[in-house]
């Protein structure tokens, strides 16, 4: 068994003041083995705007920079969020593991929306690094950041892959439900655990955030749900479960070549 925690955090988050002191107290209170955060956790959120500013990238790269640190200073065994960093003129939403306190790469996100509050073609690019599993922990995950949730042959790639968890940190709005029919769906097609962080509140320019972190265990159960009042959740995944599911119905169908 290893215990995962997933959360619902405010827009503009830092980890300083009374807000962080809080959050923090949740998690510790929760025990996790791994935490899970939304994608892009901390200061404000660059895709409300449809012109890129090369001034305001640069300031939420240092914003989780210090974020970064305090991470750090949970002192988990491990967490898996995701940053903004450079690539070229543009930047890229690179998920990483922070695990005995170093930090990994371990996807860039490649799947990106472009609408209001959501403008993210105009600030971020994919590459040609893929969707490839790693391990944490020594759990074997998958990511699939926000957007990409709603590919679904990635999740069924993954479960392909053997991976136990497949973590999906969002920045979603108010209405869920299609987020957690495409997370129900991803576990059933995988074989394993799905987990969502997400963010929550209002934006400067009034983008809604949803909140409503989730997690389903193989087959599609749903196990629990972040709100206001329980703004962190908590699950233990069982890999002998992920195993039986794996080898199961409709995971064990062939692909066609």
């Amino acid at each position: 068994m290893m215990r995962i925690a997933f959360v619902e955090w405010p827009e503009g988050l830092a980890t300083e003041g009374a807000e962080w002191s809080l959050l923090k107290g949740a998690i510790f209170a929760a025990g996790p083995d791994v935490l899970v955060t939304n994608e892009l956790p901390f200061g404000a959120w660059l895709a409300d705007s449809p012109t890129f500013s090369e001034h305001e990238a640069q300031r939420s790269i240092r914003e989780h920079e210090d974020g970064l640190t305090g991470l750090m200073d949970l002192g988990l065994p491990a967490v898996i969020s995701s940053r903004p960093v450079w690539n070229g003129k543009r930047l890229v939403n690179e998920a990483f593991a922070l695990e005995n306190g170093v930090v990994r790469p371990l996807h860039r996100k490649q799947y990106f929306p472009s609408e209001p509050g959501w403008f993210e073609t105009a600030w971020y690019a994919g590459d040609d690094s893929g969707f490839r599993a790693a391990e944490v922990c020594g759990l074997r995950v998958g990511l699939l950041l926000c957007t990409e949730a709603m590919f679904n042959e990635r999740a069924r790639a993954y479960g392909r892959e053997g991976v136990s968890l497949l973590v999906i940190p969002r920045a979603t709005g108010t209405e869920i439900e299609t987020w957690r029919i495409s997370a129900a769906m991803a576990s059933v097609v995988s074989g394993a655990y799905v987990v969502s962080s997400n963010r929550v509140g209002h934006s400067k320019s009034g983008t809604h955030f949803g909140g409503g972190g989730f997690a389903y265990a193989p087959g599609g159960r749903m196990l629990a749900l972040t709100n206001s009042t329980n703004p962190v959740q908590v699950f233990d995944l069982d890999t002998k479960l992920v195993e039986s599911a794996q080898q199961s119905y409709p995971c064990y169908v062939p692909e066609l070549k």
